[in-house]
């Protein structure tokens, strides 16, 4: 490669006069070429490609952490507007989108007295308050007959179909899970016992040792999506299982075509969740033809104004 072939686009100022909207202002983001902002930029082109390629299997995968906070309403326009084609996530989306169906988690602080929380019966997620009565309690009250009426209509079922009924049952438009099931957008938890619902399966077993989740079903629903996709992208936020599953699922079609992932990890602890995309790479998880980029910070800043800055173009 000549200098010159490097040298071809000068960096230029974010000027804030004239920005008209979070698109705009992400456009010259990433024209103002400078560290992260150049990658939000970035990944917001990629996204705007998934979303609009009606020919790309596009996955969702996420912790549920950020369903704890107003996040869980970005997340939940992805489905709600079918802007994505699977989700694969980890129990406590479950649990903290039925939990805030009924009831309400509460702002705190990350520097609070976490002995004084507990003998308050106050769990501390970051900065997010959930009170043991809209947690724990609540799923265990609504849950149990849910699971004993289910549990009489068939005995096994997959994460997919367990939790498109809960989102049936449960009937709020502000639930990831409810849109899932409207949508018919399969929702798969590899680590299903890993939770407070994943606690009340096992409850349910207990007494009804025949009551099973088949997640042999979820893993041919999955086959069936990479093995007859065009192309497939992936917004992938945070590590661990719910990423790995897609990049896994995806290296048997030859690897993901377009991904955007955002992380807050590290890469030189070896971690999956400090690995950048590039290394999904020698793994055939992920094409090398493949538009991709990975975005270091917090999902919880970046991801709305990303989604936002995606689904409106620059004025």
């Amino acid at each position: 490669m000549r200098k010159g072939d490097l040298l071809r686009r000068p960096v230029r100022d974010i000027e804030l006069a004239g920005v008209r909207g979070v698109a705009g202002l992400v456009a010259r983001m990433e024209g103002g070429g400078g560290f992260t902002a150049k990658k939000v930029g970035v990944g917001v082109e990629i996204l705007r490609g998934m979303f609009g390629d009606r020919g790309c299997t596009t996955f969702l995968s996420f912790p549920a952490a950020l369903v704890a906070t107003g996040v869980r309403g970005v997340l939940r326009t992805l489905v709600e507007r079918k802007l994505v084609d699977a989700v694969i996530t980890t129990c406590g989306t479950a649990d903290h989108d039925l939990a805030r169906t009924w009831r309400d988690y509460y702002h705190g602080d990350f520097e609070m007295d976490d002995v004084r929380l507990h003998r308050l019966g106050v769990n501390r997620l970051g900065n997010v308050l959930l009170p043991n009565e809209s947690y724990g309690i609540v799923l265990e009250r609504k849950l149990q007959p849910w699971l004993r009426a289910m549990y009489r209509e068939q005995k096994s079922w997959s994460t997919k179909e367990l939790l498109w009924e809960f989102g049936r049952r449960a009937g709020s438009r502000k639930s990831i899970l409810y849109w899932c099931w409207k949508n018919k957008i399969p929702i798969v938890v590899p680590a299903i016992t890993d939770g407070a619902v994943g606690y009340q399966l096992w409850s349910l077993w207990q007494d009804h040792n025949d009551f099973r989740i088949d997640e042999f079903r979820d893993e041919r629903d999955l086959s069936d999506l990479v093995f007859t996709a065009k192309r497939t992208g992936a917004l992938m936020i945070g590590g661990g299982v719910s990423k790995h599953h897609t990049i896994w699922w995806n290296q048997f079609r030859g690897g993901l075509d377009s991904a955007v992932y955002i992380t807050t990890a590290p890469e030189h602890d070896g971690s999956l969740s400090g690995a950048r995309v590039r290394e999904g790479i020698s793994w055939g998880k992920v094409k090398e033809t493949a538009r991709q980029v990975t975005i270091e910070g917090d999902a919880s800043t970046l991801l709305p104004m990303m989604v936002a800055a995606a689904l409106e173009r620059p004025r």
